[in-house]
């Protein structure tokens, strides 16, 4: 499967933008039906695609859509836009155009926060204020190991698992997806959700103990790519 290379940031300020312009109020090239959201947009893997359209499974928003269903026709329909769970899917069924327009823009907003938080988050951590990861099982409900982001822990959630033990040579040692913690005297487990794992990793250092680290650091090392088109 080939990798969209487009910064999701970058991909998702782009969308913003192209709704805010309206983009989707423009007279349909189809004219028998509206636009879709992402499908009739810029943002799309195969907005310029005749023949030969890549697999949607490979587009950057995919990480965006549940695991579980990154196999459907459409997977952009299914990425869950409110609190409540509605989705693009859902709005189609019932909602008018400047409805669903409202909603898709106020969660392109938030995520775009979220985006540049943990951004900071971590450039800051290149910068010598090392972002510790959170262990899973703490006081609190258990969650996303980085710190800057929110995604409450589930075991069907997809995301991966690591442990590690106070000594850095079996600190990196990850346990099997939806192995049960175990009883061991010094081991902390740790939960990456989907989306960060496409992003970050955790490591052992001996001074600042289990800290977030970027899987290309070239992210924060150099300005962000603009979303093109594939």
């Amino acid at each position: 499967m080939q990798k969209d290379e487009r910064d999701l940031l970058d991909l998702l300020k782009s969308e913003l933008e192209f709704l805010e312009n309206q983009g989707y109020r423009r007279e349909p090239e189809t004219a028998w039906r509206s636009k879709y959201v992402f499908e009739d947009s810029p943002s799309c893997l195969n907005y310029y695609a005749e023949q030969n359209p890549r697999p949607c499974a490979e587009c950057a928003l995919s990480y965006l859509v549940p695991p579980a269903l990154r196999s459907a026709k459409f997977p952009c329909r299914h990425i869950p836009l409110t609190m409540s769970g509605e989705t693009l899917d859902s709005l189609y069924r019932y909602s008018d155009r400047a409805e669903i327009e409202n909603t898709v823009g106020t969660w392109l907003r938030n995520a775009i926060q979220r985006l540049e938080e943990e951004r900071t988050a971590v450039q800051a951590s290149h910068n010598g204020a090392w972002l510790k990861g959170r262990p899973l099982y703490t006081k609190q409900h258990p969650k996303c190991a980085n710190p800057a982001c929110s995604t409450a822990f589930h075991w069907t959630g997809g995301g991966k698992f690591f442990r590690f033990r106070p000594d850095p040579i079996r600190s990196t040692t990850s346990t099997p997806e939806g192995a049960a913690p175990r009883g061991i005297h010094g081991v902390k487990h740790y939960w990456l959700c989907e989306r960060c794992t496409h992003v970050f990793t955790l490591a052992y250092d001996e001074r600042h103990g289990v800290i977030i680290k970027l899987l290309w650091p070239e992210i924060v090392a150099q300005p962000s790519r603009k979303a093109s088109a594939a």
